[in-house]
């Protein structure tokens, strides 16, 4: 899903594209990736489960926080991203975040993950 959101750095509001997927061969994480400079993209992974929850409740510690937020404006789902090199807080308005998580779900059904752990030791040890 690529489309447009609200970015704050540094106490500025911007829009940002932004690209969103997800890999039935990872089942458990979603890639959140924003276009940068030069067509570089910065992106995080992170459980599927926070998108999810956020949808209807806070959650999340740590670098990955998701909750919901209605503004007056259309709901959105706000996802705040923190790390040594800085912090970001995403705005996406919840329609869209909703539609992907419904694919997500299509593609690979909650308690139905199955991670081929013969190619992810694979994957390891060839980095």
């Amino acid at each position: 899903m690529d489309q447009h959101q609200y970015v704050t750095l540094n106490g500025v509001d911007m829009p940002v594209y932004s690209r969103w997927s997800y890999d039935p061969a990872d089942p458990y994480a979603i890639t959140l990736a924003f276009s940068a400079e030069h067509g570089y993209w910065v992106m995080w992974s992170f459980a599927r489960d926070l998108i999810i929850e956020g949808l209807r409740r806070p959650t999340g510690l740590g670098d990955v926080r998701v909750r919901p937020e209605s503004t007056g404006g259309p709901e959105v789902v706000v996802i705040e991203l923190e790390s040594p090199d800085g912090y970001a807080v995403v705005e996406a308005e919840r329609v869209y975040v909703e539609k992907f998580v419904t694919a997500t779900l299509e593609a690979v059904p909650l308690g139905s993950e199955r991670i081929d752990i013969d190619a992810f030791i694979a994957g390891i040890i060839e980095v």
